[in-house]
């Protein structure tokens, strides 16, 4: 049976401002998974570095000495107080690589992303309700390292969404039961481009990933099929969606006009974008957050050149509320992070101004602000105070 079971709605709702947690990619494999205390054999069939360890050496060339055999909750660092400080009612986050000890690499795939099951507890420190699985290195070790990364997460407790053993899995949304006040339900979908091969689409008795072939009407069309068959009055919906590039602030217009078409015409509150190695604008669109690009939360990154102007360093952690009467957005507030020595920590304030500033940059065209408050946090603004149309009545963030 899936992770993404059907659980029966509460027969008596208390509608409150639901909080989640959403990040970007999280990839666990590689050289993380290399200083954590089961790693899987490190060898690599990339063209340049051929041993895992080599992306370890990279960042300690850099930062300094990194702890080999290193707790689970090592790389989490300080996002850990504060997913315990908020406590929110859902964490999700893309998983960005496969959970295997599968060494049937996919041929011809420049990059393959692993990290060994043994090694699991680093999800469930944080941890984590939803992962999304519909991205460019779930199947980098082929169909085994599929099931056994779907079964991985089975055993730890952690529900997925975007993969499976057919279609008909890798349709199904992960579902998070808030006793009282509805569900969170979690699809994840991906597209070709961000790199994930045509040949991944799960199909009727095929494994793979829940792959849309593009972003047409009749897209819209099967997703709000899906949302409509499992939802209920008090759920909030999140379209979890790998696509586009990885460096660079341009929203394609396309990406723009299928999240709007998503909230106007299938149902889905939410809108978590990821593929991007860097944060981008974001959006609020008719009351529905709309986040085109989350950037890079847990890597390996670090000490590889290239793309610095980016600040793929950097990261957000984004904590919307969202009311459970009518799937309005709230508030969102950003804690500015960097990843250090393979560990998430909380940024330096001149760290944190610069994301504010990119925010509001980025954020300009799509009407929408961020704010420094006084212990470093980002608030999100939009509306009228936003500084622009944001589609929707205006209002301010609070």
């Amino acid at each position: 049976m899936e992770s993404t079971e059907r659980l029966e709605a509460p027969k008596d709702r208390i509608h409150s401002d639901i909080t989640l947690f959403l990040c970007g990619d999280c990839m666990t494999g590689r050289g993380i998974d290399q200083i954590l205390p089961h790693p899987v054999p490190p060898h690599l069939y990339e063209p340049y570095v051929r041993d895992a360890c080599r992306y370890v050496e990279f960042a300690e060339r850099l930062n300094g000495p990194i702890p080999r055999n290193a707790p689970f909750d090592y790389v989490w660092g300080d996002a850990l107080a504060e997913l315990r400080r908020r406590a929110p009612d859902a964490k999700v986050v893309n998983l960005e690589t496969a959970v295997t000890t599968s060494e049937e690499h996919w041929p011809g795939k420049g990059i393959h992303y692993r990290m060994h099951p043994a090694n699991a507890p680093v999800l469930t420190a944080a941890p984590l309700d939803v992962c999304a699985l519909a991205n460019n290195h779930v199947l980098d070790w082929g169909y085994p390292g599929l099931a056994e990364t779907v079964e991985t997460l089975r055993h730890a407790g952690v529900r997925w969404a975007g993969a499976g053993r057919d279609l008909a899995a890798a349709e199904a949304p992960a579902f998070v039961d808030l006793p009282g006040r509805g569900r969170v339900l979690v699809f994840s979908f991906g597209t070709e481009s961000s790199g994930i091969p045509a040949e991944w689409a799960a199909a009727p008795g095929r494994a793979g990933v829940n792959l849309l072939p593009n972003l047409s009407g009749r897209a819209v069309t099967r997703i709000g099929n899906m949302v409509r068959v499992v939802k209920r009055r008090g759920d909030i919906v999140i379209a979890s969606i790998h696509w586009g590039g990885n460096w660079g602030y341009a929203v394609p217009d396309a990406h723009r006009e299928f999240a709007h078409r998503l909230i106007d015409e299938a149902g889905v509150d939410l809108i978590h974008g990821h593929s991007s190695h860097h944060v981008i604008g974001i959006e609020v669109y008719r009351e529905k957050l709309v986040l085109y690009g989350c950037g890079d939360f847990i890597t390996d990154y670090e000490g590889i050149e290239g793309y610095e102007e980016f600040r793929g360093d950097l990261r957000l952690m984004y904590f919307p509320r969202i009311d459970a009467l009518n799937g309005r957005l709230a508030g969102v507030e950003m804690v500015p992070m960097e990843m250090r020595n393979f560990r998430v920590r909380r940024a330096a304030r001149r760290d944190a101004l610069w994301l504010r500033d990119l925010l509001n940059r980025e954020g300009k065209r799509f009407g929408t602000a961020a704010e420094l408050s006084g212990d470093a946090t980002l608030v999100l603004r939009w509306g009228e105070r936003g500084g622009g149309d944001s589609g929707g009545p205006g209002r301010n963030g609070r």
